[in-house]
This record gives C-alpha cells, structure tokens and sequence, in this order.
C-alpha cells in the first residue's frame, strides 16, 4: 500500500506523521555539530551510513558527510486510533489505546522501515485485533492486564528489525455494542433485585423467629 497515499486519505496520519520518532528536521552539517542529549544524528559519506552520532560534540567533513536523519531517543507515546475487533463469542468492540515506544538502535530505525511510527501503529493495531480474538468477551474486562502484556510482547517481537523497544501499552477505552450494553444492564439490575429478594426474605425469616 502507498504511504503517501493513505496519508492523503486520512488527515489524522498525517498529523502522527509530524509527530514521527524522525520529526526533527535534518540540520545542516557545519563541520563543527552538537549534537543534544538524547538524540542520535545518523551520518551518510558520499551517499552510504557513515556513523551515527552522540549527543556532545562532533566533527564532519562538510559536503561530504550529510545528516541524513535524526532519531529522538526519548521515550515517546502514540494513540493508537479506535478500531473494531471481534471477540472469539462473535462480539464487535470498539477499542483505542496508547502505546509507549523507545528507539534503541538509531541505524536500525533509520534504515529498517519507512516510516517507523506509522508502522508501528498499525502493528499494535494488528496484534489487538488478534488478541482479542482469542479470547470471549467476558475475559476482555478481567484480563486487561494480560491482554496488554501480550500485546507488548508480539510488538517487541515484531519492532526489534526497526530497533525499536516497546516499553507498555495500554487498552485506553473499550466500546461495546448497545444491545450488549443493554443486557449487561439487564443482568446487574437482575442482579440487584435477587439480592435484594434474599435480604429481604431472610429479615423477614429473622423476625419471626424473633
């Protein structure tokens, strides 16, 4: 699929894609370069990956060597968009999240993908979607947690080419359907009122032996 073009098609990629883990514009190589703490400045000689260099001072041959991409090594959040995932009992839901991404290898992330936090967004968006499907509704609520740690762990997985670490990620909001919203209802009153039922008959069960 064209990048460029889904961006076009949907405003919001191209509002992440400023916020990207490569936002920074590329400064011009001076000779003389500092570099600030926290980033990593990826050097090109002639056209091929030079070096990739650390926050302080730094010495490049001017016209030479070009600065070719500059990696943020802060750790950075991204909300991962809402989205639909169908439970292993048939169930739709609507889910969003916020993903928190480290890059550990700026080499690797400059070269190993295109676009890295688009990418990674949409393996987070992938691997939701397949863990939910493993699992009933029921289970969503209670294994939250668990749910976000296998989310993390297949993203690790898959993000390590792009030298990229995800530290957590969190199901923010969870949408159900209406009618199961009404049944959920449903039951809790139900609920409620067989409760109520049972206090009530066992005072009144009390009081006569009273």
């Amino acid at each position: 699929m064209n990048v460029s073009r889904v961006l076009l098609r949907n405003p919001d990629n191209l509002l992440k894609l400023s916020r990207s883990l490569r936002a920074y514009r590329t400064p011009r190589n001076l000779g003389i370069n500092f570099v600030p703490e926290r980033q990593a400045w990826v050097i090109e000689r002639l056209g091929k990956f030079h070096a990739v260099l650390k926050p302080g001072l730094n010495f490049c041959i001017p016209f030479v060597d070009r600065i070719a991409y500059v990696q943020s090594l802060k750790e950075i959040a991204i909300d991962i968009p809402d989205q639909a995932a169908i439970t292993s009992d048939n169930v739709v839901l609507q889910l969003n999240g916020v993903l928190f991404l480290k890059v550990m290898d700026a080499y690797k992330a400059s070269y190993g993908v295109e676009d890295a936090e688009f990418a990674i967004t949409q393996l987070a968006q992938t691997t939701m979607r397949s863990e939910i499907g493993k699992i009933p509704l029921d289970n969503v609520f209670k294994e939250r947690e668990a749910l976000n740690y296998s989310i993390v762990r297949a993203i690790c997985k898959a993000a390590e080419p792009w030298g990229i670490e995800c530290l957590r990620y969190e199901i923010r909001d969870i949408q159900l359907p209406s009618k199961i919203k009404d049944a959920m209802q449903m039951q809790v009153e139900a609920e409620r009122r067989k409760r109520a039922a049972i206090l009530e008959s066992e005072g009144q069960r009390d009081a006569e032996i009273n």
